[in-house]
This record gives C-alpha cells, sequence and structure tokens, in this order.
C-alpha cells in the first residue's frame, strides 16, 4: 500500500477514535479524563461540535486516500490540523498551566504529526 494511503488511512483511524471519545457522551469523557464531574451543556456542546469536526476532516482524509486528485490536499490539511492544534495548547501552556495528562499527550501526538505529515507528503506518489 502507498504510504500516502496508509497515512490518510492511519490518520482517519486516530482522529475517529478521538472524536468518539469527545461526543459520544462528553459528561463521561470529562469526568473520566478531564476530572470535571459538573459538565455545564455549554461545554457538551463544545465536546460534540468538536467531535463532527474531526469526523469531517477525518472523512475527508479517509476520502482522499482513495483519490489520486485530493491524497496530498488531504496530507496537507493534516499539517495545518495537527500544528493549529498543537499551536493552541503551547498558547494556553502559557496562559493557562499544565493540563491533564491526556492533553499532554495529545499535545505530543500533534507536535509529532507535523514533521511526518510533511515527510509523507514529500514522497512521490
Amino acid at each position: 500500500m502507498q504510504i500516502k494511503k496508509a497515512y490518510l488511512i492511519l490518520a482517519f483511524a486516530m482522529v475517529l477514535v478521538i472524536a468518539l471519545l469527545y461526543g459520544v457522551s462528553p459528561a463521561w469523557f470529562a469526568s473520566t479524563f478531564l476530572g470535571v464531574t459538573d459538565l455545564n451543556p455549554n461545554f457538551a456542546h463544545i465536546l460534540r461540535a468538536v467531535m463532527c469536526l474531526y469526523l469531517a476532516l477525518g472523512c475527508f482524509w479517509l476520502f482522499s486516500a482513495f483519490s489520486d486528485a485530493h491524497r496530498n490536499t488531504a496530507i496537507l490539511t493534516t499539517i495545518l490540523f495537527g500544528g493549529g492544534l498543537v499551536t493552541g495548547r503551547i498558547i494556553s501552556f502559557i496562559a493557562d498551566g499544565q493540563p491533564a495528562l491526556l492533553l499532554l499527550f495529545y499535545a505530543a501526538l500533534e507536535f509529532a504529526i507535523v514533521p511526518i505529515a510533511y515527510w509523507v507528503y514529500s514522497r512521490p506518489d
């Protein structure tokens, strides 16, 4: 299997799991991973919106894995996705302090995805 296709399928699978964790049961996610026991409806709304944003991008990546015309564009969006998220997390680390352990793990993944995705993007088709 081509590396670009495999990368996009893996990106879809990873974002699918994270999206479903966020949005299927926001109260469970918030209490289990973030220590938030009294989930505000506004916070639940944000988690479900993020879930659908992640699912939309993930579906584009999965579609693009099987579309020569969109494959490189999809890989570029994974760079923007990871880079944008890790930039926001770094700003939050500075402004707000250390978050929950899971969010530190997410930051590490997002930081790592940028050079990996660029490497995959630069491979020949």
